[in-house]
């Protein structure tokens, strides 16, 4: 099974694994609209990093849920 397969099957059954994927996809939202300033303050600077590591953190633990799921689809 893809990894691909994994996240829409965890997207429909995992409440956790969504959770995580609608907070990632916001942090997205929230990165973009920042980048998409003409000109970033330090402070705007400093949230945009903070975004950023709390979206890594969120896509690691996701792939940490599809790893283990798709372990377990294989035994």
């Amino acid at each position: 099974m893809s990894d691909d397969a994994v996240k829409e099957e965890l997207l429909a059954q995992e409440g956790e694994f969504k959770k995580l994927y609608e907070e990632h996809q916001a942090c997205e939202s929230q990165l973009e609209e920042l980048v998409g300033r003409p000109v970033l303050s330090p402070t705007d600077q400093s949230e945009a990093k903070r975004i950023k590591l709390h979206k890594l953190a969120l896509k690691d633990r996701m792939e940490s849920i599809i790893r283990s799921h798709a372990l377990q689809a294989a035994s």
